[in-house]
């Protein structure tokens, strides 16, 4: 019901006056009076803060999730059983891979980082890291494998991971399922 006696009533909703009525006097500022707010960071501080801490607890991984000459699995909760099954079968298209032979532990965790922040802006889904079975090792037990898996299962972007079938590396290699960024 149309109020003559209500300001907002005489104008059209189309109006600015509409808004000016609604909010009351308002100063315009011109664009060298406005705050200028510094740009949040385009990377995220929590996975900055996530792969510090992975590097450290992987720095000194006492362990491998087997035995040497066994196949290793790891799945976080919300991935399926299933998904880490056909994982571990290598039916997933691996679309990268990268070899860590000959890199010690240090130098072999950091090309993994780069390597996988790599493989997550170009979207890709499964890639290979290969580890080596450790047999030229002192002792004749991987170094690097432990440390890989310390840190691939600290990482928030690993959804699982899996020794790659005996035509692909065996257990000197992982398949590693990664994140997607576009929601998967």
């Amino acid at each position: 019901m149309h109020d003559p006696h209500d300001p907002l009533d005489a104008w059209d909703d189309d109006d600015p006056a509409l808004l000016h009525a609604a909010v009351g006097p308002v100063r315009r500022i011109h664009a060298e009076e406005a705050p200028k707010r510094p740009r949040p960071d385009a990377r995220a501080r929590s996975l900055e803060q996530d792969e510090r801490e992975a590097v450290r607890t992987a720095q000194h991984a006492p362990f491998s999730l087997a035995e040497p000459g066994e196949s290793s699995r790891y799945r976080r909760d919300e991935v399926p059983a299933r998904t880490l099954k056909r994982l571990a079968k290598g039916l997933f298209a691996v679309q990268d891979e990268f070899d860590l032979h000959w890199l010690g532990a240090e130098q072999a965790l950091a090309a993994t980082r780069r390597f996988l922040a790599e493989a997550r802006a170009a979207d890709l889904r499964c890639v290979r890291l290969i580890h080596g079975k450790g047999t030229r090792s002192q002792g004749g037990e991987s170094v690097l494998r432990p440390r890989v898996e310390a840190h691939l299962m600290q990482r928030a972007d690993v959804l699982a991971f899996a020794s790659a079938p005996t035509n692909q590396g065996g257990t000197g290699a992982l398949l590693v399922l990664l994140k997607s960024d576009r929601g998967g």
